[in-house]
């Protein structure tokens, strides 16, 4: 099994480059321990870092993964997310509390702001700021944020992530995004990176994983994770599942498989508006 390949944020904290997803996690009473021990199965392959949010399921999600993670804290990175309504001063801060009791957890390693909403990005950069110093989260980032908005974070805010919708149908990102991030030191986070499994029927993502003996799932991840500055969170609900997303880091694929995944998935040719689910 191959060595699960890092990133490193700007503060210089290193991550794997595959995590867990947690969407609509939470919500089915009668999967919540099929998917708690999804998530531990995850911790056991080295998939550390846990994406979730004060708005999946309303915080069921959130409750699910403190659930997951008793016992086992110190071995996963969390990163969760606060709502744009309720991201001024007080909002965030009391929203970050309200995560840190449903993850039954003293801190969350990473706090992005879901997207970009009225309240004043200084306003509450300056919020997120105040939970670093106090210690309730580790560091702050952002997510579905595109080029235009990142340029107007306050002078001196320093994201550590940006959060947004990537994978073979959604390649919007690598015209302008991919390339000012890299000039940040920022590295992406790609949520729903096999777009919720709806792209794995394609034909060209199934004849590549047949010619390989693998899942289509795991191509589309392989593809994703090719670069060094992405990391993927796929949800995963099951311990089959988990394993699945695992392999995709010890697939390799040529530069014919790139072309044709290039030919099938054409990358962009001009600026594309942020796409988000």
């Amino acid at each position: 099994m191959t060595q699960a390949r890092t990133v490193t944020f700007p503060s210089g904290v290193r991550v794997p480059a595959l995590g867990q997803g947690t969407w609509h996690m939470g919500d089915d009473p009668a999967r919540r321990a099929e998917e708690i021990a999804a998530l531990r199965r995850g911790l056991d392959l080295g998939l550390t870092v846990i994406d979730t949010a004060e708005m999946y399921g309303n915080g069921a999600a959130e409750e699910l993964v403190g659930e997951a993670l008793q016992g086992r804290r110190d071995e996963a990175f969390v990163v969760s997310k606060v709502l744009p309504f309720h991201a001024d001063r007080k909002g965030t801060v009391n929203a970050c509390h309200a995560s840190l009791r449903r993850l039954r957890t003293d801190r969350i390693d990473l706090y992005l702001l879901h997207w970009r909403g009225s309240v004043p990005l200084h306003e509450t950069v300056e919020a997120l700021e105040s939970l670093v110093a106090q210690g309730s989260i580790g560091s702050w980032g952002v997510s579905n944020f595109d080029v235009d908005d990142l340029a107007e974070l306050p002078d001196g805010a320093h994201p550590q992530t940006d959060q947004v919708l990537y994978n073979l149908t959604r390649r919007g990102p690598e015209y302008d995004l991919f390339p000012r991030c890299r000039e940040l030191a920022v590295p992406i986070m790609a949520y729903s990176p096999v777009e919720q499994g709806r792209l794995l029927g394609h034909e060209a993502l199934q004849s590549l994983a047949s010619a390989h003996g693998r899942s289509p799932a795991q191509v589309a991840l392989a593809w994703v994770l090719r670069r060094d500055d992405v990391i993927a969170i796929p949800k995963a609900s099951s311990i089959a599942h988990v394993e699945d997303n695992r392999a995709a880091l010890d697939l390799h694929l040529t530069e014919d498989d790139h072309r044709l995944l290039d030919e099938a998935f054409p990358p962009p040719t001009g600026k594309q508006p942020l796409e988000l689910l």
